[in-house]
């Protein structure tokens, strides 16, 4: 583990998969909900068939130099919806996206609100920078546990691009009003999360809790671990 550091000024997480989780998950939500249409699917089919979708939009995002709006995000989970669910068309798009801007439908780790207020009473300056829309932001009203973020939330179809390109973590920067170096992006996707944030110039780390990547040093397998790597003050 990296020894712990007192310059980190600023911390900012990943949304989806770190500090929120749907709940149910994603591929419980789509199988109930076509079955109320009356199409019967298994789950390992829509998880599969969701997960092809979902990549086949990341290679169009690559290809689109990860530019963004609220339109191609709406535009995008439409077709991940058709591509998971053709039986039923379009008619669960709607009630799908309408599903994803609920609270109720999203849990908080379970170690966020400590760590929020351990990491506030060093000093440090906190905020998220997520890949969504403006669904994230009635999400977070519902969660008051996240208040901490409040002011300090970067949303990729707000600003116009998507992680881990580098116009996004700018943002992150100026959000947090400190330099890149002195800010630690913590977050789940090797890519997006990790090298996105290290490529722009910040500090990262990997939350990992399955150990998938244990070639990354810069790693934790809980949110608390955070704490290990944050002495200092922002002061």
């Amino acid at each position: 583990m990296p020894p712990p550091t007192d310059d980190v000024r600023a911390v900012f997480f990943d949304a989806v998969g770190t500090l929120l989780f749907p709940d149910p998950g994603a591929v419980a939500v789509y199988t109930e909900a076509a079955r109320r249409r009356g199409v019967d699917l298994s789950p390992d089919l829509v998880r599969a068939r969701f997960w092809a979708a979902y990549q086949a939009e990341e290679v169009a995002d690559l290809a689109a130099g990860w530019a963004t709006s609220e339109a191609r995000e709406e535009a995008r989970w439409r077709r991940i919806v058709a591509d998971t669910l053709p039986e039923v068309g379009d008619g669960l798009f709607a009630e799908l996206f309408g599903h994803f801007a609920r609270p109720d439908a999203w849990r908080v780790d379970p170690d966020a609100a400590a760590l929020f207020a351990e990491l506030a009473g060093r000093g440090i300056v906190l905020g998220m920078g997520s890949n969504y829309d403006a669904r994230l932001m009635s999400v977070l009203a519902g969660h008051r546990e996240l208040d901490p973020l409040a002011g300090r939330v970067v949303v990729s179809a707000a600003v116009g691009w998507r992680k881990p390109a580098r116009t996004f973590f700018a943002e992150v920067e100026r959000a947090a009003g400190v330099p890149a170096a002195d800010i630690l992006f913590v977050g789940d996707d090797l890519d997006n999360d990790y090298h996105g944030a290290t490529a722009a110039g910040l500090r990262a780390v990997l939350l990992d809790p399955n150990a998938r990547h244990p070639d990354v040093s810069d790693r934790i397998t809980r949110l608390s671990g955070i704490l290990d790597r944050v002495t200092g003050s922002a002061g």
